[in-house]
């Protein structure tokens, strides 16, 4: 029975989001949508174990909901005229199995573009898109974020409920409207995935389990997108960060990394998604020149191998696209290693009291590093528990305290630019 129910749940998984995309689209609510699907789920776990998983599980599973819609919407038809024309439109669908077997791609991309829309506040977005695109359950995303799983169930709620309010159509947006709206779901995956690359809480440096969920979202969406250069450029930058995670672990920095651990099928994967997005003839977006960043290390055999000057120039390039204090700093770990920390030093000198890098403890990080390669180690281990005073997880915060104590011995202490 353990085992029915587990293969009930995989199949629901991969299910699940092209059955509420089709189920959105007949219904035009994606939160009767959900609550129609997840009645056929409960119905497949009752009757599965005990006659067989069919066939065509998810025309299975789109016949039963369609089958209860037609229920609810016959029961409210009489009341209001709304009703009886959604009827008359299940009616035309025809069979069920016939749907499941046609195209997917524009209801999958109508729920993504629904789930991350604009009128939507990011956590909600998040919340969303992993629970009806991605197909998780509350409790794993909560599980995923460390919070409470009524948190969780609490703001996909609200956001089933403005969406609906709102009367945001379901639908793939408009040419001229694609651009600012791809950006969003980018931003989403992107977020999701850094939470995974660098944890703001908990114990672990790394959390793979969001990481893995971004990386395969990302990759369905380049699927559906195989014309828009900034989805591939993101499966790039994504795969190219999530090859190191093996030789990083808890903290290594890349300089000390054993690139034998680096994951080489990734970077091959990742280098690939790059070349599709550099070569589809549009102007590069900031996550494809992220991503040539992140290829620039990968192409090196080691650490010493690394293209600087290439990659000064890449952030010179991507300050144009996103001006910011956190590409500023980047950038100056650039210049650090191309030429030399007197040039770091003038570069952080001028992003150092900017109000939005008050809290980011890298700042000090950085900073630190740089000092002390030019020898100033008391001001070096001041900056360094600064920085660990402002560090988000007790991880950083021992290693950065570690290296503080260490300066004195050891003056050199490289950042290393990951």
């Amino acid at each position: 029975m353990a085992d029915a129910r587990r293969t009930v749940e995989v199949i629901w998984r991969i299910e699940s989001p092209r059955l509420i995309a089709s189920l959105t689209r007949l219904v035009r609510d994606v939160g009767l949508a959900e609550e129609l699907a997840q009645d056929a789920f409960v119905t497949a776990l009752e009757q599965w174990p005990v006659t067989g998983v069919p066939d065509k599980p998810g025309a299975w599973l789109l016949v039963t909901a369609r089958h209860r819609a037609i229920d609810l919407i016959r029961r409210e038809q009489n009341r209001d005229a709304k009703y009886a024309v959604l009827a008359a439109g299940i009616a035309d669908e025809g069979p069920a199995d016939r749907i499941v077997d046609e195209p997917i791609g524009d209801d999958l991309l109508s729920l993504v573009f629904l789930t991350c829309h604009p009128v939507l506040p990011r956590e909600s977005r998040i919340a969303l898109t992993l629970r009806l695109f991605g197909g998780l359950t509350t409790e794993e995303i909560a599980r995923a974020y460390l919070v409470p799983s009524p948190t969780i169930g609490q703001r996909v709620s609200r956001a089933k409920r403005t969406l609906a309010e709102a009367h945001v159509p379901f639908e793939v947006p408009q040419a001229d409207e694609m651009p600012a709206r791809v950006g969003s779901v980018l931003e989403v995956l992107y977020v999701i995935f850094t939470e995974g690359h660098a944890a703001t809480s908990g114990a672990t440096w790394i959390r793979r389990d969001l990481a893995d969920e971004a990386m395969r979202l990302g990759r369905v969406l380049a699927a559906l997108l195989p014309r828009e250069p900034e989805v591939h450029g993101l499966v790039a930058l994504m795969e190219l960060q999530a090859s190191r995670f093996d030789a990083r672990g808890d903290g290594v920095l890349l300089q000390d990394q054993d690139r034998r651990f680096w994951d080489h099928t990734l970077i091959e994967h990742g280098l690939a998604e790059l070349d599709r997005a550099t070569t589809l003839g549009k102007p590069l977006g900031p996550y494809t020149v992220q991503a040539a960043i992140a290829a620039c290390h990968s192409r090196a055999r080691t650490f010493e191998d690394t293209d600087w000057e290439a990659i000064t120039a890449l952030y010179d390039a991507l300050t144009q696209l996103t001006p910011s204090p956190v590409v500023e700093l980047n950038r100056a770990v650039a210049v650090l290693h191309a030429d030399g920390p007197q040039a770091a030093l003038v570069a952080l000198d001028a992003i150092r009291h900017d109000p939005r890098l008050a809290r980011y403890h890298l700042l000090g990080a950085v900073r630190a590093d740089v000092l002390a390669r030019l020898g100033r180690t008391d001001e070096a281990a001041e900056e360094l528990e600064r920085a660990a005073a402002l560090a988000p997880t007790q991880r950083e915060r021992n290693l950065l305290m570690a290296r503080s104590a260490a300066v004195a011995e050891s003056p050199v202490l490289d950042v290393g630019g990951d």
